[in-house]
C-alpha cells in the first residue's frame, strides 16, 4: 500500500519515466512523452482509472526514440516505420546494447535505402490529432528564451494559432533557428525561409482552390490528397536543389 492507503500501480508513472530519462535527455518533458505516444511510438498501459503505466520496454523504446531524433535526426515518421518492423521481426541491421530485445535490431544510424527514403511523403503532410501547447511549453520544449520566440513571431517563423496556441512543428521550428543560431545566423537572415514557404504554400493553394470550392465531400478529399502529395514533392524538390547548390559550394 502507498502512504494514501492506494494500491501500487503495476508499471512506472509517465514522472517516473521523465526522472529515468532525464539524466540522458535532460531536454525531454511530460509534454515530449505524451506527444510521442499521440504519435503511436509507445503505447503504455492504463490503469482502470486512466493512469498511464509504462512497462521498462516502453522506457527503452522512448530511450530508442529520443536518440534517434537527437543523435541521427531521424522524423518520426522514419523511427516509427523502423520500430513497426522491429515489433513485425523484420529489424534493420545493428545491435545497440541498450535497446530491448525487440529493439536490438535497429539502429538509428543504418543507411536508409538511399536519400530517397528520407524524403518526406504525403503522409507527412497529414492532419493528426490536434496538439495545443501554450507559450510556456513551447519555450520549455524549443529550449529557447521569450526574446527569441518575440523574434521568431515578427519574422514569421513560429506563428500561434487564433486562440494564441502554438502546434508541435513550432518547437521543431524554434529549435531548428536555435540550432542556426549557434553559427551567427540571427531569426532575421532567414525571413528569405518564410516568404519562400509562403510561395510555394501560395501557389499549391492555387492549384487545388477550384476543387475545395465544391461541395462533394468525395471532391474535397481527393484534393487533400493531392496537396498533401504537391506538398511532399515540393518540399523535395527544395531539398534537391539546396544539395545540388551546396555541392557547388563545397566542389563536392
Amino acid at each position: 500500500m502507498t502512504a494514501a492507503g492506494r494500491p501500487q500501480r503495476d508499471g512506472l508513472s509517465i514522472g517516473a519515466v521523465l526522472a529515468q530519462l532525464r539524466g540522458d535527455f535532460p531536454d525531454v518533458t511530460i509534454s515530449k512523452i505524451r506527444f510521442l505516444e499521440s504519435e503511436g511510438l509507445v503505447q503504455p498501459g492504463r490503469t482502470p482509472s486512466g493512469y498511464r503505466q509504462f512497462a521498462s520496454a516502453d522506457v527503452e523504446r522512448l530511450r530508442f526514440v529520443l536518440s534517434a531524433q537527437r543523435d541521427h535526426y531521424l522524423p518520426l515518421k522514419v523511427i516509427k516505420e523502423q520500430l513497426d518492423a522491429a515489433d513485425r521481426g523484420d529489424g534493420y541491421p545493428g545491435s545497440p546494447s541498450r535497446l530491448p530485445r525487440k529493439l536490438v535490431a535497429l539502429d538509428p544510424s543504418a543507411t536508409i535505402e538511399g536519400d530517397r527514403a528520407a524524403m518526406p511523403s504525403a503522409a507527412d503532410f497529414a492532419s493528426g490529432r490536434e496538439i495545443r501547447l501554450t507559450q510556456e511549453e513551447l519555450l520549455e520544449q524549443a529550449g529557447v528564451d521569450l526574446a527569441t520566440l518575440t523574434e521568431l513571431r515578427q519574422y514569421g517563423l513560429v506563428r500561434p494559432g487564433a486562440a494564441g496556441f502554438y502546434d508541435p512543428d513550432s518547437v521543431l521550428v524554434a529549435r531548428t533557428v536555435r540550432a542556426m543560431t549557434e553559427f551567427g545566423i540571427e531569426p532575421r537572415h532567414l525571413r528569405a525561409f518564410r516568404a519562400s514557404a509562403d510561395r510555394e504554400v501560395g501557389l499549391l493553394e492555387q492549384i487545388v482552390a477550384p476543387v475545395y470550392r465544391h461541395r462533394d465531400e468525395d471532391a474535397k478529399a481527393r484534393a487533400d490528397e493531392v496537396v498533401r502529395e504537391l506538398a511532399a514533392l515540393s518540399v523535395t524538390l527544395h531539398t534537391l536543389l539546396v544539395k545540388a547548390g551546396i555541392r557547388g559550394v563545397t566542389g563536392g
